[in-house]
């Protein structure tokens, strides 16, 4: 398996019960809260946050198949928004296939120039592979292409794709670092945060001062919040010293800030949170700030199958890891 900024591990399936991990023997379910910093082979970024090439010289699955598909679910698997997102494009009157209008249920084949926004776009048909990579998001960076106060973003430290783009598996807020999943694939990313796969999230948390035990059953028990109730579907001691002290908390479902708000509910600030899993996708013990790691051929394919995806036949043969 390459280690060059790239290449990891994947979950999924609809019950987080019923998923097999994929290379599970990577990622350790106890690892530590402070990732270890051996080397995984790309250097850390610097703060200037210089591009990832792709210099993985994938020209993976370049050969355009000829069966025609729905225009809604292309531009999704094409990593451009949800098929929902897309089918209302589509109807506003946004897209366009060779010059006319596009229609709900339309199909394309290659060779069809699809506008959208006026914008042409290059499409990923199911004959090709999405990418998935982990990246371990360092606090201090935002996970939105659109900022109006122009902080870092997480995108800049991506491979340069030459088809669609790399859409984000939920959210990390500015100040959280950890786990994060991106994807060319917009209908993979929808099905990975869809509600009903019931994919947990872990986080490791580190609090100031001592948390009574009638607040931790609280956060198990649930509590209400201003947009509904909530609670951790598992709370673990994690060590601390001092004032510091630091626990691994899960739930199965990702709002905006939830585990913070949370332990602000029970009166306890949070001084530093980690999300170190997601499904059954560990943060890699040895993968730095800032680096990216990226999932193998093989292991793509077992995350489309856990959901059911179509999953095409490889239209070249696999690459030998390169040494680094």
């Amino acid at each position: 398996m390459a280690t060059s900024k790239r290449r990891s591990t994947a979950d999924t399936s609809r019950s987080p019960r019923s998923i097999a991990p994929v290379a599970a023997r990577r990622f350790s379910p106890e690892a530590s809260p402070e990732p270890s910093a051996a080397a995984v082979g790309a250097p850390r970024r610097s703060a200037g946050h210089s591009h990832a090439g792709d210099s993985s010289g994938r020209g993976r699955h370049q050969d355009a198949p000829v069966k025609p598909e729905r225009l809604h679910k292309l531009l999704a698997q094409s990593g451009i928004g949800s098929r929902r997102e897309m089918e209302e494009l589509i109807v506003a009157g946004r897209i366009n296939v060779n010059g006319e209008p596009a229609h709900v249920g339309q199909t394309v084949s290659p060779g069809d120039r699809v506008k959208v926004n006026g914008k042409l776009v290059n499409l990923r048909f199911s004959n090709r592979l999405p990418r998935v990579v982990i990246y371990h998001k360092p606090d201090g960076e935002i996970v939105s292409r659109n900022d109006p106060e122009h902080r870092p973003n997480v995108f800049t430290a991506m491979p340069r794709i030459s088809v669609g783009r790399w859409v984000a598996v939920g959210r990390l807020d500015f100040n959280t670092s950890g786990l994060l999943l991106l994807t060319t694939s917009g209908e993979l990313a929808n099905r990975l945060m869809h509600p009903r796969y019931q994919l947990i999230r872990e986080y490791a948390v580190r609090i100031l001062g001592e948390l009574p035990d009638e607040s931790r059953q609280r956060l198990l028990d649930g509590i209400d919040l201003d947009d509904g109730p909530a609670k951790f579907a598992s709370f673990q001691e994690a060590g601390g010293e001092g004032a510091n002290r630091w626990y691994r908390v899960s739930l199965f479902e990702g709002r905006n800030r939830e585990v913070r708000r949370m332990f602000e509910a029970v009166g306890v600030v949070v001084s530093r949170l980690m999300r170190v899993r997601y499904g059954p996708i560990a943060l890699p013990p040895g993968l730095k700030r800032g680096q990216v790691l990226e999932l193998s051929e093989a292991e793509v394919r077992r995350l489309l199958a856990g959901f059911d995806m179509e999953n095409p036949e490889p239209d070249r043969p696999s690459r030998r890891p390169r040494e680094r």
